[in-house]
């Protein structure tokens, strides 16, 4: 079954009801997110920034979230290389409930924390989006620093907006692929530079109110092709999904629309083969798991069970146009989360 209703006209995103007006898909930020037409306890508002800069032997991961009783900002510095090495360290606050002012849009504007330990800020800029992160003792007393520019020409993107069975509950997302990726990392002494011509960005903007207790899919990854920027974004578990899905193929700036799309992760360890398979045939993948960041939190209230798997993925993806694109070894990653939060 086809699951691709898009939103193309311009309209608040909630109702006077703080129900979603039209779930669906769009390319951009067509329904504009107020918050405060959202009904739902402060407590129960989700709003998160997460950059993803990713190349072929390293990754930085950077997060900004006011998640209303608590508050997640985190780094992750990732290194694919012979011994592959990943380490992420988070900063939590109580309470937050919207005192971080995350925009309501990713368009513009800054989304920016500090305390004495950690300094990080998003910036957007015409057609650019800096990144900047000071962490003192980001890992056995060495701070990690980065200042990195992606460049965001206008181009599709992938938002979605979907209820969940729950009223007053819904989830508002965008996804920003393809953003050739410059500037650096450093931590240890070393320096990670990325170069725009192989390396990309992506932008997981939320914002939403959340039920309890969830288990999500979620795939996402770029690469350079012949000098064709390719990108995709599959998932499933965001909500209610009858009026549309989120998974889709992003190449040279524009959106090719997919139906369903399956995660085949083996039981026996997540660090086996995975496959992808897609109902209408347009996405068709195996994947080499190199590391996974895996992290359990349990404080009884708020439960984390996360594996996010970075590899390289092989097979094909086929365009609007029937174009079939080949994609070998790519480096990308794909997770399965839970939470209780």
């Amino acid at each position: 079954m086809s699951r691709n209703h898009e939103v193309t006209t311009h309209h608040p995103l909630l109702g006077s009801e703080g129900e979603l007006t039209e779930p669906g898909w769009s390319r951009s930020l067509v329904q504009d997110y107020n918050r405060s037409m959202i009904r739902a306890p402060k407590w129960r508002i989700k709003e998160w920034d997460y950059y993803l800069v990713l190349s072929d032997s390293f990754a930085g991961a950077f997060t900004i979230s006011d998640d209303g009783y608590i508050g997640l900002q985190s780094v992750s510095l990732l290194t694919f290389g012979d011994s592959p090495w990943e380490h992420t360290e988070t900063v939590l606050n109580a309470f937050p409930l919207g005192k971080l002012h995350l925009p309501s849009s990713s368009a513009g504007g800054t989304t920016e924390y500090a305390d004495n330990r950690l300094q990080m800020k998003f910036e957007v800029t015409d057609g650019k989006r800096h990144i900047t992160c000071h962490f003192e003792n980001f890992n056995a007393g060495k701070p990690f620093d980065c200042d990195i520019t992606l460049q965001q020409p206008s181009m599709d993107t992938m938002v979605i907006a979907t209820p969940w069975d729950q009223k007053h509950a819904f989830y508002y997302n965008q996804k920003i692929n393809t953003m050739r990726a410059s500037g650096y990392m450093e931590y240890d002494g070393k320096r990670y530079e990325f170069n725009p011509a192989t390396d990309f960005g992506t932008l997981d903007w939320g914002r939403g109110v959340w039920t309890y207790d969830n288990t999500w899919y979620w795939g996402s990854g770029n690469t350079d092709i012949d000098g064709n920027s390719f990108g995709f974004n599959i998932g499933y578990g965001f909500g209610n999904t009858s009026a549309a899905t989120e998974n889709v193929i992003f190449y040279n700036g524009k959106v090719h629309k997919l139906d369903d799309i399956e995660f085949h992760i083996p039981d026996s360890s997540y660090m086996n083969p995975w496959t992808f398979t897609s109902s209408d045939g347009r996405f068709e993948m195996d994947f080499v798991p190199v590391l996974d960041r895996a992290a359990c939190l349990d404080y009884k209230i708020i439960v984390s069970d996360q594996h996010q798997v970075f590899g390289r993925m092989s097979g094909k993806a086929i365009l609007d146009d029937e174009t079939v694109i080949e994609v070998k070894d790519m480096m990308c990653f794909a997770e399965k989360v839970h939470n209780k939060y």
